[in-house]
């Protein structure tokens, strides 16, 4: 990059400015669109119409009383939240948000900075900033934040290795890690539909990354009363929920960048000239990023949180094999491509067999459950018995209760 230095400042001013304004109406989208799925209404006192309503949140948190614990590491348990902030916004400095323009009279791309690994340092910013929510959890001195720091650590580790997968047929077809490099090569072929398995794989994967519903363990409101953020409060508190929304947003952008073309212009709208020169772009990329974060509010307004044990099958028995046999189909069929044997749709072709596949597998794996066999005497437990009520398995019944009467309760 050869912008001056007051060029670079205002790009990076600019691109903060973005994520806080798209973190602001995200959360303010989200509360109206949920409201809305559930029959409700949703903020509507703050402002006109209830528009301000994001803003005057982030102001009563930023005022109230912050209570450290006891029992809290307390300098590891102020980092933490900066922890998870800081890398979230440091990994939106190399995704590209148009072509070249006139700033000042400098001709510039719409991009902070690029590198020949970009999408490595984004998966290595995202790996940071889960360290922020496991020490979190460590330094409260307190049980359910520590049990939802060690999700978060089995989370990042199951879900990152899928995600990485996804980005390999990204790199065989593009040839180049770099994120403008990549959306280069999606002039008139977005990867979506080339590589339509790794673009399944990846939304699931960032789902699960960013600790959303119905993968958001590490907080489990029901189960972890808040998680990692059970003992935080006041301004740090609103950093995690920044975090949270910044890495969203993040995740969203990166796949706008990977599979649907970047901030080239969709079909038809691309059929017009100008649609992919100057601050157009813009407006497209900002459009596809806001349709991911949609998707994750439908995904929180539709889907329950997810056990552990079918979170943890799902990330180990289920996309990362996929992911690997993908990369070998796709390796293959880029291979042949090259030399000249096939077509690239080939790939595409295969990638549509492969969901296929899956799909009618899970399908079938679905068995019935057996009826019971009633000619079995049924075995008659306590649901009280361990002290708290238990539903009965199948097979059993509740014993009828016994009510022991002594004489002396009997009135004479």
């Amino acid at each position: 990059m050869t912008d001056p230095w007051w060029l670079v400042l205002v790009k990076a001013v600019a691109v903060f400015a973005f994520l806080l304004l798209t973190v602001l109406v995200a959360i303010l989208v989200e509360r109206r669109v949920l409201a809305r799925m559930q029959m409700r209404r949703g903020p509507n006192r703050v402002g006109p119409k209830g528009l301000l309503q994001s803003l005057v949140d982030g102001i009563k948190l930023a005022l109230k009383e912050g209570i450290t614990p006891a029992g809290a590491d307390t300098t590891v348990y102020r980092l933490a939240p900066v922890i998870s902030v800081v890398p979230a916004i440091m990994a939106f400095a190399v995704i590209p948000f148009g072509p070249e323009v006139s700033i000042g009279g400098q001709h510039t791309t719409l991009q902070l900075t690029d590198l020949p690994v970009a999408v490595l340092y984004i998966l290595a910013a995202a790996s940071i900033g889960a360290y922020g929510i496991v020490l979190a959890g460590w330094s409260s001195g307190s049980t359910y934040p520590l049990l939802g720091g060690l999700r978060s650590t089995a989370q990042v580790i199951s879900y990152e290795i899928a995600m990485a997968l996804s980005f390999t047929t990204i790199f065989l077809y593009a040839g180049t890690m770099s994120t403008s490099g990549i959306v280069a090569a999606q002039e008139g072929r977005w990867f979506v539909f080339l590589l339509l398995p790794s673009f399944l794989i990846y939304v699931t994967a960032m789902v699960g990354e960013t600790n959303r519903a119905p993968f958001d363990l590490p907080e489990a409101e029901g189960e972890l009363v808040g998680g990692f953020h059970t003992e935080y409060s006041s301004l740090k508190f609103a950093m995690f929920m920044l975090a949270e929304y910044v890495n969203m947003t993040t995740v969203s952008a990166l796949a706008t960048t990977l599979f649907l073309g970047g901030w080239h212009a969709p079909w038809p709208i691309n059929m017009w000239e100008g649609a992919n020169s100057g601050w157009w772009p813009l407006l497209w990329f900002t459009a596809k990023v806001w349709g991911f974060l949609f998707l994750f509010i439908w995904l929180r307004a539709t889907l329950p949180r997810l056990r552990y044990d079918q979170f943890m099958v799902l990330g180990w028995k289920a996309l990362i094999p996929i992911s690997l046999l993908w990369v070998m189909i796709v390796a293959t069929a880029r291979s042949l491509e090259t030399s000249g044997h096939t077509s690239p749709w080939v790939t595409s072709v295969s990638g549509l067999c492969l969901v296929i596949a899956v799909m009618v597998g899970r399908r079938a794996s679905m068995r019935p459950i057996p009826k019971l066999n009633r000619r079995l005497h049924p075995t008659y437990v306590n649901p009280t018995a361990a002290g708290f009520p238990v539903p009965p398995l199948p097979g059993q019944r509740v014993a009828d209760p016994v009510i022991i009467i002594r004489w002396e309760d009997v009135d004479a």
